[in-house]
């Protein structure tokens, strides 16, 4: 039995389309369990975690439900949700090719506002990149998804359509800049855009952000505050499938696996292929 299970759950990881497909699912339903929970007054009831951020009935079912459709997709790979996380659980991913970073709720103070900028995210990591993306926002029911270089498509609940996207090159009359809603940067993220042409800031919720450079709607999205890989993974995923990058303030492109032992991120830019960072210029000549 588990030569057969390792042998079906190597097929699966080798065929990513599928698998992507499959995870698309596991994300719907998870944004119907959160929606179960949600109401556009705000949500009453909230517990804080230890670091005292947030977290909801919505995320920790969402939770449960995403970890356990996982394991029967693929049974061996270590799954490493937020809530699970957050209650102390740290495995060794030093030796693991293939894990999942999943949050099951991003953008839970949007969750209590009662906004809907909120995403389920659900990532595949293989030797710490994002090989696999979904980022689904039950709400407005506006669902992304990408599996490698070029497949990444953006999917509404209401057409039941899907188009694929990917990054535009950067307008010549200025930057559309996509900012957080709850986390501002300020001075720091001011002196940032000063390198910058930029024609408007608008902001979003969640890993929405970074999906809105991968759709062509905004061109940039630097965070200067804190964030965890499981924010940003599937995000990541998608954006790389649309022909962007999402990179440290050097330049280098997230990796995961979680190097820091709370997972969390370095600061980082998330931006269409089209945009250079400060100083990539003088780098070259």
């Amino acid at each position: 039995m588990s030569l057969n299970n390792e042998a079906q759950q190597s097929k699966i990881l080798n065929y990513l389309p599928a698998l992507c497909n499959q995870v698309r699912r596991v994300a719907l339903e998870a944004g119907e369990i959160t929606l179960d929970f949600f109401d556009d007054a705000g949500y009453q009831g909230a517990d804080a975690k230890a670091d005292g951020s947030p977290v909801t009935l919505a995320d920790q079912k969402a939770e449960e439900f995403i970890e356990k459709a996982l394991k029967e997709i693929t049974p061996e790979v270590l799954i490493v949700g937020e809530e699970a996380a957050s209650e102390g659980y740290r495995p060794d991913l030093s030796n693991e090719e293939y894990f999942w970073l999943v949050d099951p709720l991003d953008g839970t103070k949007e969750f209590i506002s009662g906004s809907g900028d909120y995403t389920v995210n659900i990532a595949l990591i293989k030797n710490g990149v994002p090989v696999l993306g979904v980022v689904y926002a039950p709400v407005p029911g506006e669902l992304y998804a990408a599996h490698g270089e070029g497949t990444a498509i953006r999917y509404m609940d209401d057409t039941e359509k899907e188009r694929s996207i990917a990054v535009r090159e950067a307008p010549e009359d200025g930057l559309t800049i996509v900012s957080s809603k709850s986390h501002g940067s300020g001075e720091v993220l001011d002196q940032f855009l000063s390198h910058y042409m930029v024609k408007k800031q608008i902001k979003r919720g969640s890993s929405l952000k970074i999906c809105s450079v991968a759709a062509g709607k905004a061109d940039m999205y630097p965070r200067f505050g804190p964030t965890c890989e499981w924010d940003t993974a599937a995000g990541h995923a998608v954006l790389l499938g649309a022909g962007g990058h999402l990179t440290d303030i050097n330049g280098n492109e997230l990796t995961y696996g979680g190097a820091d032992r709370k997972f969390l991120n370095p600061e980082f830019i998330a931006r269409s292929s089209f945009v250079d960072l400060p100083g990539a210029d003088e780098d070259a000549a």
